[in-house]
């Protein structure tokens, strides 16, 4: 079957692997020259084509949109020169990023009333699962749209989870990332809690691996509390707020309980006024080990 050319709007941390992965595998792929790129010249030298402008994505069959958020996804669509007045009929916006349900279910009505077709395909692992072309996705689309870009989405990503119609992904990812953001805040809290106590790190973290508090959030936290390394969870503390917010306005949304998540919403933000938005979340036992005063 001849591949589909694709584009792409967001070559960042995530993005980079994805899009490196289809210039890998022979996906004809354009990607939008963007400040927030990572370095792309690897992607050239597979075959890769950056273009200026949204609208140099036209003549592209997918389009796959790896951007911050609602804001940005809103933006690429529907701001000036957006997608969904250059795209030709068709084409199919592929929108990777972590965003609100509400605004996707919107998106996808604007971009069948232009023509196109829309799916949520939202991320879950990391930048280094990324590279591999090891992603998890979590989809929202009709069956047939779904089963027509599965071979596109099979290029990067290992496990692919039709989680419904379109919403369905985005709303499955902050479901996802609510527990996985919320495990990872409280083993921090509890690791800040336990220097100060005086119980080693290796002793924590092998009583919580051989107990009921073993789980992937220990994983990629266990390396910075050992050695350091932050690379188990290259996630910024202000991404993390970010996605707990956008979990809160869906449990709103839909009428649920959100009362622990408050808890860790109100966690992230005093590591917001604190200074450490940009750490990464792997980092939190070191912010909250600091004492009132701020000294450590």
């Amino acid at each position: 079957m001849e591949k589909m050319t694709v584009g792409m709007v967001g070559v960042g941390l995530m993005g980079h692997g994805i899009a490196r992965n289809l210039a890998a595998k022979g996906w004809p792929l354009m990607f939008l020259d963007h400040p927030g790129n990572q370095p792309s010249e690897d992607l050239e030298a597979l075959g890769a084509t950056r273009v200026a402008s949204l609208a140099d994505l036209a003549p592209c069959d997918a389009v796959i949109l790896c951007v911050s958020g609602t804001p940005q996804v809103e933006a690429v669509l529907l701001g000036d020169g957006g997608l969904l007045t250059t795209m030709r009929p068709g084409t199919v916006i592929v929108d990777c990023s972590t965003a609100i349900p509400s605004s996707t279910q919107a998106l996808a009505d604007r971009t069948r009333e232009a023509g196109g077709a829309f799916m949520d395909a939202a991320m879950t692992r990391t930048p280094l699962e990324a590279e591999q072309g090891r992603l998890n996705l979590l989809v929202g689309a009709d069956g047939d749209l779904f089963n027509r870009m599965r071979p596109l989405l099979g290029a990067f990503a290992e496990n692919i989870v039709h989680a419904g119609e379109v919403g369905a992904g985005h709303t499955l990812k902050l479901l996802h990332n609510y527990v996985s953001i919320g495990c990872a805040t409280l083993i921090s809290e509890a690791a800040a809690c336990a220097r100060r106590a005086g119980i080693r790190d290796t002793v924590f973290v092998d009583a919580l691996a051989k107990g009921g508090g073993h789980g992937a959030a220990l994983d990629r936290i266990a390396p910075f509390l050992l050695e350091g390394d932050v690379s188990g969870m290259k996630f910024s503390v202000a991404n993390a707020a970010k996605d707990l917010a956008y979990y809160l306005q869906l449990s709103r949304d839909v009428g649920a309980g959100h009362h622990a998540a408050t808890g860790v919403d109100a966690a992230l933000q005093s590591l917001t006024q604190d200074g450490f938005a940009d750490s990464y979340l792997s980092q939190a036992a070191e912010a909250f080990g600091r004492d009132r005063s701020g000294h450590d």
